[in-house]
C-alpha cells in the first residue's frame, strides 16, 4: 500500500501529502501527517544508486538496440541515443526517489521506528 502512495507522489504513511515541493525536489515532511523524509544526511543516497543502475541498464539496451538494428557509427547512433537516454535519467529521477522514499518507510515501520506509524 505505502508503494502504491508513494508511487503517486504522495506520502507512503498517510496518503495524502505530496512528497514533492517541485519536480524531483523532495518536501521535508508530510504537510498532513508530518512524517519526515528525510530524517539524515545521505537518506537519498539509496536512490541515487537505485536511478544510476537503472539509467545505466537503459542507456546499455539503447545503444545495443541501435547498433543491432543499424549499421551507423558512433557519431550517429550517439547522437539519436543520447537524448533518449537523458530524457528517461531526468523523468526516472522522481520514481526513483519516491520508491526509495517508501523502502525508507518500510524499513522504519518494521524496525518500529517511532516516526513511521502504518496507516491502512
Amino acid at each position: 500500500m505505502c508503494f502504491a502512495r508513494a508511487l503517486h507522489r504522495q506520502c507512503p504513511q498517510c496518503g495524502r501529502g505530496h512528497l514533492f515541493a517541485r519536480w524531483a525536489r523532495l518536501s521535508e515532511r508530510c504537510q498532513v501527517c508530518g512524517l519526515i523524509f528525510r530524517r539524515e544526511d545521505g537518506a537519498e543516497l539509496g536512490s541515487m544508486y537505485l536511478s544510476a543502475t537503472v539509467s545505466q541498464v537503459f542507456a546499455a539496451l539503447v545503444f545495443a538496440g541501435i547498433w543491432i538494428a543499424t549499421d551507423w557509427s558512433f557519431g550517429p547512433a550517439f547522437l539519436l541515443g543520447a537524448p533518449i537516454v537523458l530524457a528517461f535519467c531526468y523523468g526516472f529521477l522522481p520514481l526513483s526517489m519516491s520508491t526509495w522514499t517508501a523502502i525508507e518507510y518500510i524499513t522504519d515501520v518494521y524496525n518500529c521506528e517511532w516516526w513511521a506509524q502504518p496507516r491502512v
